[in-house]
């Protein structure tokens, strides 16, 4: 249990499950958990409020939950706790990760890099740099080498972090509109520090930004032009390439939760989504062919529909109603720029891999056409893939 402006955040860690509650209801889980019945407990909470509560109802909604282990004598069945990845790392193994000399580190290696950078303005990465190779096939299959063994050290940061926490935590393949990513459940940070929550949100990033950091002086002492130069270069800018997509919130990106912390909001895109859902079947039922007759009323309704902000406190409304416009605006340039720029460009390079192929090309026109085939079109297999696994399991999850 944590307390949050005016309301608790009650939960368990162990099946991720977590609701805010107000100061009555807090204080009616802590007066269960101390061993009183239901008739006891609303007997304290009128004598404390004033006001009666109805905590049988209560209790009903909490078993729902999984939070009641025991009703009487009848034990509840519980519900099994999500697999966590790394089972065997123990908390004590890593406490380190939320020690508070760590982001000061991170913050010096930062500033050595920016200093080394400011007198070697020629070690700024390039585009260029990634073309480490006249050999395609050998670019490609050793920036996905990399670039996936950098994307699961970044999650690894997240799952450290929180499992310093106390949280299980569990890393897995998902999809962000077009992007294939790796994505660390961290549910059950919830009721951690602001601290610490804020430390398990931004390891990645901060891994990211070290290994860079790393780099850089070590890039300034090798010999330009040399292969370990070029191969330096290249980590480097594969090192800084997922950060400026950290920045596309409407994604869920690892920024998006900070947001949504220092926001207080507790379901940002959530309610983000059904707001921009609102505003868009209030724009069509007020067009001009609908006439005047279907205009808003004053309590928040557009033919008979409830503006859904309306629910939430001031501070979470205006959060919502702002990140509501960065939600549709950045899909919208997300997908039209998938349509314009990455699908005819992928399925280019495919064509022209598949044309590639054969006895007229020689082996390295063959082996450079395989590792474009198998690279690029093995990513967006598997980004069909966890999809379409993801969209069966909320299809799965709706149903009554």
């Amino acid at each position: 249990m944590r307390r949050d402006r005016d309301e608790w955040i009650v939960g368990r860690t162990a099946t991720r499950t977590f609701v805010a509650l107000p100061a009555a209801g807090a204080r009616a889980v802590e007066l269960l958990r101390q061993g009183l019945g239901v008739a006891a407990t609303a007997e304290v909470l009128r004598a404390e409020t004033g006001e009666e509560f109805d905590v049988a109802d209560f209790v009903t909604d909490l078993a729902a939950l999984g939070f009641v282990a025991r009703i009487g004598d009848r034990t509840l069945s519980d519900t099994e706790p999500p697999r966590a990845s790394l089972p065997w790392l123990r908390p004590h193994h890593v406490r380190f990760a939320l020690h508070p000399a760590l982001p000061v580190l991170v913050g010096a290696l930062l500033a050595a890099a920016v200093a080394v950078l400011v007198r070697r303005p020629d070690l700024l990465p390039g585009y260029r740099d990634l073309l480490w190779s006249p050999h395609g096939s050998l670019v490609l299959l050793a920036g996905a080498a990399a670039g996936w063994a950098l994307l699961y050290a970044h999650e690894l940061a997240h799952l450290v972090t929180a499992r310093a926490a106390g949280v299980p935590g569990r890393m897995r393949l998902g999809t962000r509109l077009q992007f294939l990513v790796m994505q660390t459940d961290i549910s059950g940070i919830e009721p951690a520090p602001r601290r610490h929550r804020l430390t398990a949100y931004l390891a990645g990033i901060a891994l990211n930004l070290s290994v860079a950091a790393v780099l850089v002086p070590v890039l300034a002492v090798t010999g330009p032009g040399t292969t370990a130069h070029r191969l330096l270069a290249a980590a480097l800018l594969i090192a800084l390439l997922p950060l400026p997509f950290q920045c596309m919130v409407f994604t869920r990106t690892d920024l998006y939760f900070v947001l949504q912390d220092l926001t207080g909001c507790r379901d940002l895109y959530g309610d983000g989504l059904a707001y921009a859902r609102y505003v868009a079947r209030r724009a069509v039922r007020l067009a001009p062919a609908a006439g005047k007759a279907a205009a808003g009323t004053p309590d928040g309704t557009a033919g008979g529909t409830a503006d859904p902000s309306l629910r939430l406190p001031p501070h979470e409304r205006r959060a919502v109603r702002l990140y509501s416009a960065v939600l549709v605006v950045g899909t919208a340039a997300c997908l039209a720029f998938m349509a314009a720029v990455t699908l005819p460009a992928d399925l280019t390079l495919l064509i022209r891999a598949a044309r590639g192929l054969g006895p007229g090309h020689g082996l390295a026109g063959n082996a450079d056409s395989a590792a474009v085939l198998l690279t690029l079109g093995g990513v967006n297999l598997l980004w069909l893939h966890t999809w379409w696994r993801g969209h069966r399991a909320r299809r799965a999850a709706a149903r009554p």
